[in-house]
């Protein structure tokens, strides 16, 4: 009975769904980014600022999918790179100065066991 439910819900709720997401999709026109116009008017280039337009294939609708591109993955690639490098460095530097640190330490008690002596 509560199994009968589900079902008839998942299929009340796939109605609203992208059709790409429940069938098998031909793209169309490759991941591009989207013009001003687009920007305002389809809500799917809203998260990614790119998008692709695809074809269903069993239902023949036309519509537009969000997308990542490749040149926009590189640059966060490289944006990820840098910022692991900068903070690797900070990292090294504190490592040195403490380093130093317990260098002058040790130095320190050195000489004062020396000078006991």
């Amino acid at each position: 009975m509560v199994w009968d439910w589900h079902l008839s819900f998942l299929s009340a709720s796939t109605s609203n769904l992208p059709c790409w997401l429940v069938e098998e999709f031909v793209v169309t026109t490759e991941c591009s980014p989207c013009s001003n116009f687009q920007a305002k008017t389809t809500p799917e280039c809203g998260p990614t600022g790119y998008v692709e337009k695809i074809t269903c294939s069993s239902s023949k609708r036309i519509e537009f999918k969000s997308c990542r591109s490749a040149l926009m993955e590189q640059h966060l690639f490289w944006k990820f790179e840098g910022a692991v490098v900068f903070v690797a460095l900070i990292f090294a530097c504190l490592v040195i100065i403490r380093q130093r640190q317990l260098d002058r330490k040790a130095l320190e008690k050195v000489r004062k066991q020396i000078e006991s002596i």
